[in-house]
């Protein structure tokens, strides 16, 4: 996981809509947002920060603030929590929604009439 931090010469909100779009279309994006005040755009995910800064730079001035590896201890936290939550969930169902359990008994003395063709 990268985290990419650019500044982005923008001027209006449509400019920054269209910045989100050119970002957005890169495979392995995981997270992107936008610091209106700044006008710093944070990208984290598994892409190539190259591509990345290289197609800003055909429509607009951006300046490359901090490339680096992304913190993914949030991202763990979350995740391990939710799997407990799910984990605890399927225990609760089975509990109260039993999986049904047949038994089937053939008397001693007696053998089934079976005839395959």
């Amino acid at each position: 996981m990268k985290k990419l931090v650019v500044k982005v010469n923008l001027h209006d909100d449509r400019d920054r809509s269209k910045a989100m779009q050119v970002v957005s279309g890169f495979g392995g994006i995981g997270s992107l947002s936008m610091d209106s005040k700044d006008n710093k755009l944070t990208v984290s995910g598994d892409f190539d920060p190259v591509k990345v800064v290289n197609k800003l730079r055909k429509s607009w001035h951006t300046e490359i603030v901090s490339v680096g590896a992304a913190e993914e201890d949030d991202g763990k936290k979350d995740e391990g929590k939710k799997e407990d939550q799910v984990a605890n969930l399927v225990k609760a169902y089975e509990a109260y929604y039993p999986t049904p359990v047949t038994y089937y008994c053939v008397p001693p003395g007696e053998t089934p009439n079976c005839v395959i063709c």
